[in-house]
């Protein structure tokens, strides 16, 4: 064995969890060259190609969390949990035996469940970093065993023992923190004109069928008033409706499954409709885009619109619910688009909530381990 320090990270499913992950990482190498990082993720959630695209090693888990479809396939998937978990926990503590990690850390999604409670066994430090204002089973039930918790909002007390909360906000994708506002090669890139206005529609990692429907019901009016839009799907909702999309798009709608360079996407837009997910906030936050936020409604104890309130509590975003979407999203865009001032009261606004030294501050605690 080297006396190169190791690394264990793991976590996933959604965007909000592995882009996070992968900016720790990125900040580990670079303060830390020679370090190694091994990833352990879900093997068949999105983790297992963006952590590779992102160029680090990653072992996958087969691991899924309780399911809540009462039918009989969701019981007997319910009745096998326990033992899935088991053989997880089992093949986790393999592959740290065979890493020896310095330090594992977990960021929250099945997988990072049995990673570190199979590290914390084996007596290795952990930290755990929770993104959002209302932590997941995950993390609730990790809290007692690891060393720290990085949060990125006040009053997880609540959940977590106090004394081991460190609020360092949440971690932000390095080239996020140096956008090149209106980069023409970013217009280039998704074939769009600067001299029009644009709008950048997101509905988190996975999508928004919400939004989507939305979005399709009412390009004729965005059409007209002379916008252009780069609007991501999600994958799922992109394959099942190829046709469809493949028909809306022009010259001024420009209609992908997947945005990778998301710093390219911010860097063009005038106008932003996301999901509030905590690391969308984050994001949103250093770049001070004028934003309409639609909270996803089923996150756990409606922590989206937690996320959304706290900016719009300060005149810093918007909100339309996502019952309300299809009636008022597109109107409340229209408004905004209008309106100069609003826009630039609610980016000044944004600023308020940026905390672009989020990463160093984890990195620190981890390293602290």
């Amino acid at each position: 064995m080297s006396d190169k320090k190791r690394f264990l990270i793991s976590g996933g499913g959604t965007g909000g969890h592995i882009f996070p992950a992968i900016a720790i990482a990125n900040r580990i190498k670079k303060v830390v060259p020679e370090a190694e990082i091994l990833f352990i993720g879900a093997d068949d959630k999105m983790e297992m190609r963006r952590v590779p695209d992102a160029g680090y090693r990653i072992e996958g888990l087969h691991i899924y969390g309780i399911s809540r479809d009462f039918s009989l396939k969701g019981i007997i998937k319910n009745i096998k949990l326990p033992f899935v978990l088991m053989k997880a926990m089992k093949k986790a503590k393999k592959i740290i035996k065979d890493f020896q990690p310095d330090v594992a850390i977990g960021v929250g999604g099945f997988a990072s469940g049995p990673a570190l409670r199979a590290a914390n066994s084996l007596g290795i430090p952990t930290l755990i970093q929770e993104q959002n204002s209302y932590p997941g089973v995950t993390n609730k039930i990790l809290s007692q065993k690891v060393c720290k918790i990085c949060v990125a909002y006040d009053g997880l007390e609540k959940y977590f023992p106090a004394e081991k909360i460190v609020k360092t906000g949440n971690p932000i994708r390095d080239e996020i923190l140096h956008i090149e506002k209106k980069r023409p090669e970013a217009y280039q890139f998704f074939g769009l004109a600067p001299e029009k206005k644009t709008l950048l529609v997101v509905g988190g990692s996975l999508g928004s069928k919400t939004m989507n429907q939305t979005m399709s019901a009412h390009i004729d009016e965005l059409k007209q008033m002379g916008v252009q839009i780069l609007w991501q799907t999600g994958e799922a909702y992109y394959q099942q409706n190829a046709m469809e999309l493949s028909m809306l798009q022009s010259d001024t709608i420009k209609i992908v499954p997947f945005i990778k360079n998301m710093n390219d996407a911010y860097s063009i837009a005038d106008f932003i409709i996301s999901r509030a997910g905590a690391l969308a906030i984050a994001e949103l936050s250093i770049i001070g885009t004028p934003t309409i936020l639609v909270p996803f409604p089923y996150a756990a104890e409606d922590h989206q619109t937690k996320n959304a309130m706290a900016l719009v509590e300060k005149n810093a975003a918007l909100i339309v619910k996502d019952s309300d979407a299809q009636e008022k999203l597109i109107d409340t865009f229209k408004d905004l688009y209008q309106n100069e001032q609003q826009c630039a009261e609610l980016s000044q606004n944004m600023a308020q909530f940026a905390l672009p030294k989020a990463i160093d501050a984890i990195v620190d605690n981890i390293l602290t381990l």
